[in-house]
């Protein structure tokens, strides 16, 4: 067609066109909001799966449960795929099975990977963001330092500590007074000074009654905050941002430089004490001992740069986040849930009974030997993190080809979302009252408790990479939630909404506003 003579078109070639633009225009928006038939979500042509994530970003966690329950009984596995010409690709899976298979059974194939790292990097050489040998080795030291009998009682110790002579303290106050607080923001001072206390052997009053602000604390606040925003927005967003030093990452630059600070100094501290022979089996201590041990295999640790500190910011993040999550989500079933609340009160007043007379005595503050032995606690806390688990997503990459139990094929270059937070509410898996909060389902018809849950049950993860530091929350929760529910009534504010905050870490988005009252047991 020669377009140099544009009066050769007819009348009906000039008004074919705009219908040709038109019959375009309506296939392209058909296809913009085409649903495959295959997919579990829907999926845009050019724009993959992304619009649906975003319409559902502040509330990820729920909308990935909505999709697999809208699967059937028995598949837990959907695909999400990024804009047209983009690797962008992940497995979303809640599939026990498939969890098994990838945390537990065929772990080498599915690595945290490079994105991973990159995201998390501010975790530096510590012992989550590494994997392969270094990780074997770190795991290795992590497990002696944390299975020592003396640390165990260093946990039993300060968790007493921190409870007696500040939390209780704090909630006498605040029950006398008479005002609201946010339970978050206490359990949130209480994992920062406890976990201060077992790794680095410091205590900084930062429950005092007063809300003292602490530096540390809110810059450790602040990069967590940004490391939530590199998991939300587009990779060369934050990476301009970080290369600017401005937004979320200008943040996360000055907090990291701070925490690099104290952390080194809190490190030398106790090198010159090791020196001067003042011996302690603080964590901390423990690792500086391992390290200066040439014949130790954990000697060639010592050499990596920075090593001793990022691995304290990593075991100190582990402790301090999940601990806050689980006691905010746990006192605010307990207190919507009377039964479960008076079971547990009927339990420590047994065991309180047994070992010494509770006559004319408050505040009570629970030993660790009165705690043992608890059925109904421990199934409680257990069933707590079974609805929310402190860690409600886990990322994986993928090495080579496979084909999960589920038949869900992987290649490499994608990546998989174990979705924690769903495997607790599917039906096929957990039941129909898989929404309730029944701790009866943990325990036996023997009265003994049920340990057997496997992938069922992910809130310490499972396989090699499980938390080694599971019996130490346990410890720390168990003195806490003993403490609190014996001598006071805990009441949510009438109204105040609770809903998960978007996050690494399961908090909630509006604190959990709380009255409190002394109670006569």
């Amino acid at each position: 067609m020669d377009f140099t003579n544009l009066r050769s078109f007819s009348p009906f070639t000039w008004s074919i066109y705009p219908v040709i633009c038109g019959v375009f225009l309506c296939f392209l928006t058909l296809g913009l909001y085409f649903k495959h038939s295959s997919q579990a979500i829907e999926y845009w042509i050019f724009l993959g799966s992304i619009p649906s994530l975003l319409w559902n970003s502040d509330r990820v966690f729920e909308w990935a449960t909505e999709v697999f329950s809208s699967l059937g009984t028995g598949r837990g596995s959907f695909y999400m795929d990024g804009p047209m010409l983009s690797r962008y690709k992940f497995l979303v899976t809640c599939h026990p099975d498939n969890l098994e298979y990838i945390l537990k059974t065929n772990l080498e194939n599915f690595p945290k990977g490079e994105s991973f790292r990159e995201i998390f990097e501010t975790l530096g050489v510590g012992i989550f963001n590494v994997d392969s040998d270094t990780w074997r080795l770190q795991r290795k030291l992590a497990h002696a330092g944390l299975r020592l009998g003396e640390f165990k009682a260093l946990v039993a110790e300060t968790s007493r500590k921190v409870v007696e002579e500040q939390l209780i303290p704090l909630l006498a106050h605040v029950a006398e007074e008479g005002f609201s607080i946010d339970l978050q923001d206490v359990f949130s001072r209480y994992a920062y000074d406890i976990n201060m206390g077992m790794i680095f052997g410091r205590y900084e009053n930062y429950l005092d009654m007063s809300f003292p602000s602490n530096e540390m604390a809110e810059a450790t606040d602040a990069g967590q905050r940004a490391l939530v925003n590199r998991n939300i927005v587009p990779r060369f967003v934050w990476k301009l941002q970080r290369l600017l030093r401005i937004g979320n990452e200008g943040v996360m630059i000055k907090a990291l430089k701070m925490v690099n600070e104290y952390y080194g100094e809190y490190i030398l501290q106790k090198k010159a004490d090791l020196l001067a022979g003042v011996q302690t089996d603080h964590l901390l201590s423990i690792y500086i001992k391992a390290l200066a041990d040439s014949t130790s295999i954990f000697a060639s640790l010592a050499k990596k740069d920075n090593y001793l500190k990022d691995e304290m910011l990593n075991l100190f993040l582990a402790g301090r986040d999940t601990i806050k999550s689980a006691l905010t989500y746990f006192f605010w079933l307990v207190s919507t849930t009377p039964f479960v609340e008076a079971k547990i009160l009927e339990e420590l007043k047994s065991s309180l009974i047994t070992s010494r007379s509770t006559t004319n005595r408050w505040p009570w503050v629970f030993r660790s030997d009165d705690l043992k032995g608890l059925v109904y606690l421990h199934a409680a806390l257990c069933e707590s993190l079974r609805l929310y688990p402190p860690l409600p997503l886990n990322r994986k990459s993928v090495v080579k080809k496979d084909v999960l139990p589920d038949g869900s094929v992987v290649t490499p270059g994608m990546e998989i979302l174990l979705s924690i937070y769903s495997v607790g509410r599917m039906p096929w898996i957990w039941g129909e009252s898989c929404f309730e909060f029944r701790p009866e389902r943990w325990i036996a018809e023997n009265g003994k408790l049920i340990t057997d849950q496997t992938s069922r049950f992910l809130a310490f993860n499972i396989g090699a990479r499980s938390c080694l530091g599971k019996d130490a929350s346990f410890t720390q929760m168990k003195s806490v939630v003993a403490a609190v529910l014996f001598n006071f009534h805990i009441e949510v504010v009438e109204g105040h909404h609770v809903c998960p905050k978007q996050g690494t870490t399961l908090y909630m988005k509006n604190g959990l506003q709380v009255n409190i009252k002394k109670r006569t047991v």
